[in-house]
């Protein structure tokens, strides 16, 4: 789908993930082999396009109307990525991906098949005693409740690498009302200049925020508030501004057609640089161009001639949906009719291209768009740089809560910040902020204002865990809720023994 964006603390997170990811098949990578934990081709296949596909694949290829899995989809892709590089290494780090999560879910499922319940276990009466049953007001914890705690569970308070705990003010620079009345004014605009400009192409990719293809489109690929509409619409058409998503959109709708849905090709690739220029290239594809339409066969002149790996397969390129090549040789390929033969130059060369077949028929639009991101006004961003430096200016070390709540703003915590993690909760982009933090000592305040993507943020470290094992202070408010479940698991104790022993039924209990 084209338009909008991934902010920055979905693409860190990404990262972290991926990250993440790799330490685990570091880590259970020796224990899968140890136990002969395998995904095989057949496995890797259903998980791909069979009947039990994986949640990544189910959530790559949903279909945009329905939102169910999209099989089509999927196999396309598959066909498109032996001409697409950068598609078919995604495809790699897809099936790679695929296969770890198959790996982890047999391990966990070897695991939870480990543990079963014999028969006389089935046949024991147990009383249901509820922590809930007693109110966390009722509870009195001491010192000595967390200390018992804590060294019966110490082995779990090993700290992997250094953590630090921040406390942070954030200073808003959204939108202010004055800010989307002058954009959305701009917008008009702009869309007044949009419906008699005689360039559509060239002002829509000199105006927009957001680059869409000049090119057709099939039904799902723009936003939704869009999408629903312009289809309907007929050559020549104007729709906007549409307010959607923080952004305004306008759409001139250029042409309308009927197209295929999909296309089966083969193509013979030429590199200029290898044949003495454009000219001779163009020359070589006109002559091979005539040679397969008087009879020569297609797949023996793409094995001797073209340059791109589908020569092996005699210059197949199998099924593809719109979007799934350059636009160039998407043109010729989806404009054309079974059994045409064309010549295309493209970013990757010259292109010998034989239409095998066309798949389906659905409309298709070509549109010339243009999206403006609502965004703040300077005017606003400097309102909020100021409150965040005067506020810094005045903030000390033992007084950043206190001076924050007087002021009226909301303190934010990131607790078990590692130095190289790229996000934190609350916070946009906030790789500097870490990085000056664990330059920082305990109790300091950072001494500048960050600029974030929505705000500027005054921040303090307010902890610092070391590697190794934490001490009973650095642990106290995180287990704090365990600590109040293991006084009431003694306190509801005491009260069956006490019940038990007027009774000789548990029934009575």
């Amino acid at each position: 789908q084209y338009g909008g964006v991934m902010n920055p603390q979905m693409q860190a997170m990404a990262v972290d993930q991926a990250w993440q990811s790799e330490i685990a098949t570091v880590v259970l990578g020796k224990e899968f082999d140890r136990v002969g934990l395998t995904v095989s081709a057949d496995e890797l296949f259903d998980l791909v396009q069979g009947k039990t596909p994986s949640p990544l694949i189910t959530q790559y290829f949903g279909n945009p109307q329905t939102g169910e899995f999209d099989r089509t989809a999927v196999i396309t892709s598959l066909k498109s990525r032996n001409q697409n590089p950068q598609l078919a290494q995604q495809w790699l780090m897809l099936e790679s991906e695929i296969e770890k999560q198959a790996l982890q879910q047999k391990y966990t499922k070897l695991i939870s098949n480990s543990v079963y319940v014999s028969s006389l276990e089935a046949n024991d009466e147990y009383v249901n005693l509820d922590y809930s049953s007693i109110l966390d007001a009722n509870v009195k914890l001491t010192d000595a409740d967390y200390k018992e705690y804590y060294e019966e569970n110490k082995k779990r308070f090993d700290n992997p690498q250094e953590t630090r705990d921040l406390q942070y003010v954030s200073f808003s620079i959204q939108p202010t009302a004055a800010d989307s009345a002058l954009v959305k004014t701009q917008v008009e605009k702009l869309a007044a200049d949009f419906k008699t400009t005689p360039n559509d192409s060239l002002f829509s990719a000199n105006n927009s925020d957001v680059k869409v293809p000049y090119t057709y489109l099939s039904k799902g690929k723009l936003d939704p508030a869009v999408d629903s509409v312009i289809f309907n619409y007929s050559a020549g058409s104007f729709y906007g501004p549409k307010f959607s998503g923080n952004s305004y959109k306008l759409v001139k709708v250029v042409d309308s057609r009927f197209s295929p849905d999909s296309v089966k090709a083969s193509h013979i690739l030429i590199n200029p640089a290898q044949v003495g220029g454009d000219d001779k290239a163009l020359k070589l594809a006109d002559s091979l161009k005539k040679l397969a339409q008087g009879g020569s066969n297609f797949a023996e002149l793409a094995t001797k001639f073209s340059v791109d790996g589908s020569k092996d397969k005699g210059g197949d390129l199998g099924t593809f949906a719109r979007g799934a090549m350059v636009p160039e040789f998407e043109n010729a390929a989806f404009d054309g009719r079974t059994g045409d033969i064309k010549v295309v130059k493209s970013q990757f060369g010259i292109h010998v291209i034989k239409i095998e077949k066309q798949v389906g028929s659905s409309k298709v639009v070509k549109v010339a768009y243009i999206e403006k991101t609502l965004a703040p006004s300077q005017k606003t961003r400097d309102a909020a740089y100021k409150k965040a430096t005067a506020f810094l200016a005045e903030v000390k070390s033992d007084n950043f809560s206190a001076l924050a709540q007087k002021q009226g703003y909301t303190v934010g915590l990131a607790d078990r910040i590692t130095a190289t993690q790229g996000y934190a909760p609350g916070l946009d982009n906030p790789r500097q902020l870490i990085r000056d933090a664990y330059e920082a000592d305990k109790g300091e305040v950072l001494a500048q204002v960050y600029n974030m993507d929505n705000a500027y943020v005054v921040a303090q470290v307010t902890s610092i865990k070391p590697k190794g094992q934490l001490s009973l202070e650095d642990v106290k408010k995180q287990i704090e809720p365990q600590v109040l479940n293991a006084k009431k698991a003694k306190m509801l104790t005491e009260k069956f023994d006490k019940a038990l022993s007027g009774t000789s039924s548990i029934d009575a209990v």
